[in-house]
């Protein structure tokens, strides 16, 4: 049972929210200052903590503050008598999940509440104190782009709507469908996946739907399809943008009414299936080209939701950085420590093309060359050298050839020194601009020591 508690000086307001929480089946605590809520914290251990800002002894921001730098995990909802208060709004720049307004509606409340809880279950961001026998992948972050993606995973997850996850390579779009999944009434049902991209369009036809026996030749036995196995379940449909044109339409009567056809069959089948559907492509664009159909547009971008790149939330790079150096301790029967802050400064200046999965294949390649307690860029094969196309020698030549003919007939006495010393400024220039003055990033691209490079710095 989830333990909640709530801290009011009034008997009033504790008692309501017993009444109202226990009917939900909440095991509800209460405290009537700040000081008996930190000390309840410590001993019941709640998973949500509801709080007046106005109490005596210690307000409710300083509460606050003092919970989230003891319990950093903790979800707190601040209660307020004004939905402006300049109190509110410090207190969600302090790490308040969010504000109710008195007097509450009781609708609010109960929504809140479990979105509140939801949000918990679905991420808790690691740490290097949790158990060893943690395993599977794991959705990470907590940054504001992602709170608002866990919040529409608890609103979508209950019911049967189909959902659209967008978002380029790598961004995490199959860990948010198994979130939906997990979190579905449909939990204890199978769970399918299926990538669009990576079947024929005749397999892929025959994967999804099933054949009957003689529909074509090797169709030696009747074959049951995914869709079929999957009754009562979820499939997880990725890379939908490129599925055939063919296939589009028997998607839209699934869609509308949970029938289709085996190949060759005459039969209409009906399945109840939950649909997730998953791109990195632009749909608009490939409906206007006549690439997608319209119907089938509107019938799967009931609820969409976008999964951000990991360059606008480089916030969450560091708890990623210790989930995966967690992660690969264990597989690779390795102890290091943490992530040096250098690294992790470098990570966030990187644009990430590859996203988390990105990330994760550099992390992994470093652990498996780490010697040492600590991650650092010497165990990288850095991702600003991967990211720029490789040139061979010759290529520099004839880059250079035609800028060096230009120098020697102009000559000049000090032609060669001037030339050296002009391009080496101009290289270096332009390396901070790449990296956006980041000199560790700088000195790796040019392979140089960061010393070296400060020392030409000081000297132009």
């Amino acid at each position: 049972m989830d333990k909640i508690l709530v801290v009011d000086d009034e008997e009033g307001v504790c008692y309501s929210f017993r009444k109202i929480l226990n009917r939900r089946g909440y095991d509800v605590i209460t405290a009537n200052n700040g000081l008996e809520a930190i000390e309840k914290t410590g001993r019941e251990n709640p998973c949500l903590v509801i709080m007046d800002v106005t109490m005596p002894k210690m307000d409710g921001l300083e509460t606050l503050r003092k919970l989230k730098s003891l319990y950093p995990g903790l979800t707190i909802i601040m209660m307020t008598a004004f939905s402006t208060s300049e109190r509110a709004i410090t207190a969600m720049k302090h790490g308040a999940y969010d504000y109710l307004t008195k007097p509450f509606d009781n609708t609010r409340l109960i929504s809140l509440v479990e979105k509140a809880i939801m949000d918990r279950k679905i991420s808790t961001p690691v740490t290097f104190d949790e158990t060893e026998n943690e395993e599977g992948d794991r959705i990470i972050g907590k940054s504001p782009l992602m709170l608002d993606i866990y919040k529409k995973v608890g609103q979508v997850a209950g019911s049967d709507v189909t959902v659209l996850l967008r978002g380029e390579t790598g961004t995490g779009k199959e860990l948010i469908a198994r979130a939906i999944y997990h979190h579905s009434k449909r939990v204890n049902k199978p769970f399918l996946p299926v990538n669009c991209a990576a079947m024929p369009e005749a397999l892929l036809e025959s994967e999804l739907f099933g054949y009957e026996k003689g529909s074509f030749t090797g169709a030696d036995n009747r074959k049951i399809g995914k869709f079929e196995q999957c009754d009562t379940g979820t499939m997880f449909l990725d890379e939908i943008g490129d599925m055939p044109l063919s296939l589009q339409a028997k998607w839209l009567r699934i869609l509308q009414d949970g029938c289709f056809q085996r190949i060759g069959g005459k039969d209409s089948i009906k399945s109840d299936v939950r649909i997730i559907a998953a791109t990195n492509k632009n749909l608009e664009e490939l409906r206007d080209s006549g690439k997608f159909r319209d119907d089938l547009y509107w019938r799967l971008n009931v609820v969409s939701i976008v999964i951000p790149p990991l360059r606008e939330r480089k916030e969450d790079i560091g708890d990623l950085v210790k989930y995966f150096i967690r992660r690969f301790n264990r597989e690779f029967e390795k102890d290091v420590k943490a992530a040096s802050h250098e690294l992790v400064e470098e990570f966030k200046n990187y644009y990430w093309p590859g996203n988390v999965r990105e990330l994760q294949s550099i992390i992994q390649r470093g652990m498996v060359l780490c010697q040492s307690d600590f991650f650092s860029s010497d165990d990288c094969e850095w991702p600003a050298q991967t990211g720029l196309a490789e040139v061979k020698t010759k290529d520099i030549e004839t880059i250079l050839s035609e800028a060096a003919n230009e120098l020697l007939q102009r000559g000049g006495a000090n032609i060669y020194k001037e030339a050296v010393v002009t391009f080496e400024r101009l290289l270096i220039k332009k390396a901070l601009e790449i990296n956006k003055e980041n000199q560790a990033l700088t000195a790796r691209m040019l392979g140089i020591s960061r010393n070296t490079l400060k020392a030409k710095l000081d000297k132009n």
